[in-house]
């Protein structure tokens, strides 16, 4: 099992992310949000995966390709700390990135099938880490983040997307 983080291990914009991360195994969420995401992206169809709900926010694409695009960058921040490496890593901009990912050009299909990769990864990664690794920690974005709170971010972050996904895009 890994613990969840104390509100000392990751930035507070963070908390609402790590908040909505049910008790229990993390690693079994990580799969059962796997499994959940991608019958919904199925379900979806190419047709909507284009959708916006108002002009200035992100497609459905959009959407996924931003949980792609920050589980890979958080995934590997826990790497960089689960090896002990001091290295400062680097923010994101998450709009900007959106925006130059065009992952609208793609079929639905195909970014469904690259978030199913990273997930996949992410979770190979995971079940690597040692009860040692899950504590050690290392500064992100200027902040001072341990390994597990970066896998509970990354599982609450899915959890907001999707959300905002059932409520707003299919309505």
């Amino acid at each position: 099992m890994i613990p969840r983080p104390a509100s000392d291990e990751y930035a507070p914009y963070y908390g609402p992310y790590v908040a909505r991360v049910p008790d229990g195994d993390l690693l079994r969420q990580l799969e059962t949000q796997h499994r959940e995401t991608q019958a919904l992206l199925g379900e979806i169809g190419e047709k909507r995966g284009g959708y916006r709900y108002a002009p200035d926010k992100w497609s459905i694409k959009q959407v996924i390709g931003h949980l792609t695009d920050t589980e890979r960058m958080f995934s590997y921040r826990a790497l960089v700390f689960a090896r002990s490496d001091t290295t400062p890593q680097p923010g994101m901009e998450q709009n900007d990135w959106a925006r130059v990912g065009e992952h609208d050009a793609r079929p639905l299909a195909d970014v469904a099938s690259e978030f199913a990769s990273v997930r996949a990864a992410t979770l190979s990664l995971f079940r690597g880490f040692s009860d040692t690794m899950w504590g050690r920690n290392g500064v992100a974005n200027n902040v001072e983040f341990t390994t597990r709170a970066l896998a509970y971010i990354i599982a609450g972050h899915e959890l907001h997307h999707l959300g905002v996904v059932r409520e707003r895009y299919l309505e």
